[in-house]
């Protein structure tokens, strides 16, 4: 039986064809429906399309409107696009187009999603990543890795708020798992095995619990006073784990 995701992805895909008669060069998916963690409903659907023409104003508005047609589907809003050229494939630092959150705007695709294409990205149409993206070498990887949990997450510690909410809870722990792993043994690992690595990391056990209850087991509803806790201890754990990878593997990151 077709799933929703299989039905969704079969519509963009069609739609996407339709809109140059040469159609896309390729159609690549990575994160969790490429490394064998994705939830349906749960998870995103994080795509990346090479699109064979440059992508002018009319393309742009194009796609637009192809995401917009797609709204009525329950899997839309994690559908998730970033839209290369041929040309531009291979320029690491560029940001692209890219449709998540309802909105266009342009973002860089990361090494960590380049070197995810070309160890377990899932060709959905077209030519492979290998044949037209660079490889992503490990000193790439291991200084941008570095840079995400010193320039981002650890900034990011400084606003309570944003700890009260579930996806920074879960994301910046589970990144902080990955991060580790991709530095200690030069590998990418799903979020269920980050998850399963967070204890040995000394993480909080009430908060590795709770995300697992909430990724993979029932939700509970959460109350006021454990959202506190929750933040406070995430926030407690993460200061000091951050710093401390950033000191063992930083070097010129």
């Amino acid at each position: 039986m077709t799933t929703r995701t299989d039905a969704l992805l079969e519509r963009f895909l069609a739609e996407l064809a339709e809109l140059s008669p040469a159609g896309p060069v390729a159609v690549w998916a990575h994160g969790s429906l490429a490394g064998g963690d994705y939830q349906e409903g749960r998870s995103d659907l994080d795509l990346v399309a090479v699109q064979a023409g440059p992508l002018t104003p009319r393309a742009v508005w194009s796609l637009a409107r192809l995401h917009a047609r797609l709204r009525g589907e329950p899997l839309a809003p994690q559908l998730h696009c970033t839209y290369l050229t041929p040309a531009r494939a291979a320029e690491p630092g560029r940001r692209h187009l890219t449709w998540a959150h309802g909105e266009l705007f342009r973002r860089t695709v990361t090494p960590v999603t380049r070197r995810e294409l070309h160890d377990f990205g899932r060709v959905l149409h077209g030519r492979s990543p290998r044949a037209l993206l660079p490889p992503v070498t490990d000193r790439e990887l291991d200084d941008f890795v570095v840079r995400d949990q010193r320039d981002f997450w650890r900034p990011a510690l400084d606003r309570a708020d944003l700890w009260h909410r579930d996806v920074w809870v879960d994301l910046g722990l589970l990144t902080y798992a990955r991060a580790t792993v991709t530095l200690r043994e030069g590998r990418l690992v799903s979020k269920r095995e980050a998850l399963d690595t967070l204890p040995g990391l000394g993480a909080p056990m009430e908060v590795v619990e709770d995300i697992e209850r909430r990724r993979y087991g029932r939700p509970e509803q959460l109350d006021g006073p454990w959202l506190d806790r929750r933040g406070e201890l995430t926030r407690g754990y993460l200061g000091p784990a951050i710093d401390d990878l950033v000191k063992t593997y930083g070097r010129s990151a």
